[in-house]
């Protein structure tokens, strides 16, 4: 991440002739929000939540996962791979579920039903300029406790499921937890 805030920074190079050159490398606006926004995301963490960045010097792709500690996925380990494009902030984070799992608000291709992360929602908790990455993580950890919701499904089968038989739902989300632990 120090290496990113050196690129926003003019840049002195030296060539063979011995002149100095200074030359200014353009950042773009998704990058320089990106210095500040990783690391308020990274002290605001949910205890239930951490980051994996495979290049470091790559601050707008990275892997949130969420390990909860209370409700049906207690004991689940799910990853969601977090893609900022380059409109940022205009418009959210692309994100997508990598661990399959038995949810409402999320389907087996992995695809997330979040008011936060579309660019336009029918209620005032869509995506906003205003809002920032640490948003983001405590949504998608939210998707297990608070914003768990049955009555606007993206995955129809597991909310009729839970409404039918508790306890069958509570079978099928330990069945995957327990045999997909891994990546899809």
């Amino acid at each position: 991440m120090i290496t990113l805030n050196r690129k926003i920074k003019n840049e002195h190079t030296e060539p063979p002739n011995g002149i100095t050159v200074e030359t200014s490398k353009r950042i773009s606006v998704r990058d320089k929000l990106l210095v500040k926004e990783v690391q308020e995301m990274e002290e605001n963490l949910p205890g239930t939540c951490s980051v994996h960045y495979d290049d470091p010097n790559v601050l707008n792709e990275f892997v949130l996962t969420v390990t909860p500690d209370e409700g049906f996925w207690q004991g689940g380990k799910f990853k969601f791979s977090v893609f900022v494009t380059d409109d940022y902030n205009m418009a959210p984070p692309k994100v997508k579920c990598l661990t399959r799992l038995w949810h409402p608000n999320i389907n087996v291709d992995g695809d997330i039903c979040l008011s936060l992360l579309r660019q336009t929602s029918i209620d005032e908790h869509g995506w906003a300029p205003t809002r920032r990455l640490k948003d983001v993580v405590w949504g998608l950890n939210s998707l297990f406790t608070d914003l768990l919701n049955f009555e606007d499904p993206l995955n129809i089968e597991a909310a009729e499921m839970y409404k039918k038989n508790k306890v069958d739902f509570q079978a099928k989300v330990q069945e995957y937890i327990s045999g997909a632990k891994g990546k899809r």
